[in-house]
């Protein structure tokens, strides 16, 4: 092997489009890989294995805690490629922000595994990536559902029914963009979860019917968009944010944001991901319409933005 070689590896965000919550009660969800943030890894020869990210910098064995799964992925994707020995040196960057429902922890994985692989001169196929990926995830997360680790690695869409196989589908709505923006604030997934499991033990029969609509909303969106439907897509969304509102699992941050987007033209609004913080996005029918919407939901206090066209990727 060349030991001046550098090995390079990258994955991007993902983004839950609508099903927030109702996966858990085994109601479909829909993700996509979302290419306006990404995760690169460089991986390089040195004396000793060690790590460079932004939260810690040293020998990869005195990592803290909350890297374990970063950890994990280093040692396990070696081992697969019978390199457990070899010392080297591992540097992570990142424009995607933690805790916010983006993927960060299986994008950072996947970028990992993609950059050891490469390095090695060894053919990263997703047989190969997703196992490795999914094994940090369940460090970093307990009992992941494999959407993040799927959407963050590739490049389409996804319908997911928990304990069924991924169902990938072609984002398929022209005119479309999505803007997406970030509160500022850690999404606190958990404990929304938490919470919305205490509301269903309080209430069944209530927040059944909440987790029902959205499922169906959820089979709405996927219609809409293989139809290339974006104001039946927008009105899905405005409507899955009521019932989202309902279950507790929005904030004030989230609300006004929402608020905001649609007074400003925005065919659709919503939280995205576990809520109580995190991001929110917005869905326009042009490029102009969405920088707008950009420029006003930052005004009312989003902390970065982001916009991704929807259309078909030729």
């Amino acid at each position: 092997m060349n030991k001046e070689k550098i090995g390079y590896g990258q994955a991007c965000g993902k983004i839950i489009l609508m099903g927030e919550h109702s996966v858990v009660y085994g109601e479909p969800a829909i993700a996509f890989p979302f290419q306006e943030t990404y995760i690169s890894t460089k991986v390089e020869p040195n004396i000793t294995l060690v790590l460079d990210c932004h939260y810690f910098s040293g020998e990869l064995s005195e990592v803290p805690h909350q890297l374990n799964s970063v950890k994990e992925v280093i040692n396990q994707t070696l081992k697969t490629l019978q390199q457990e020995n070899t010392t080297l040196k591992v540097t992570i960057t990142s424009t995607i922000p933690a805790e916010r429902g983006m993927g960060s922890s299986a994008a950072t994985a996947a970028s990992i595994v993609r950059a050891l692989y490469d390095y090695f001169d060894e053919p990263c196929t997703q047989e190969v990536l997703l196992p490795l990926v999914n094994g940090a995830e369940k460090i970093a997360h307990g009992n992941p559902s494999g959407i993040d680790a799927a959407a963050t690695s590739g490049k389409e869409s996804l319908f997911f029914i928990k304990g069924h196989p991924l169902e990938p589908f072609p984002m398929n709505v022209s005119n479309a963009f999505l803007i997406v923006a970030d509160t500022g604030i850690k999404g606190q997934t958990r404990a929304a979860v938490r919470d919305v499991a205490r509301l269903f033990e309080q209430n069944k029969q209530s927040v059944s019917q909440h987790i029902t609509e959205l499922g169906h909303l959820t089979k709405l969106a996927k219609q809409a968009i293989l139809t290339d439907d974006v104001h039946k897509l927008g009105n899905v969304m405005n409507q899955a944010q009521e019932q989202l509102k309902a279950l507790t699992v929005s904030n004030e941050q989230l609300d006004q944001l929402v608020f905001t987007a649609r007074k400003n033209g925005a065919l659709g609004a919503k939280l995205t991901g576990g809520g109580r913080g995190g991001c929110m996005i917005a869905l326009a029918d042009s490029k102009e319409q969405a920088v707008k919407i950009a420029a006003a939901i930052e005004s009312a206090g989003a902390v970065a933005t982001w916009i991704q066209s929807l259309g078909v990727k030729n």
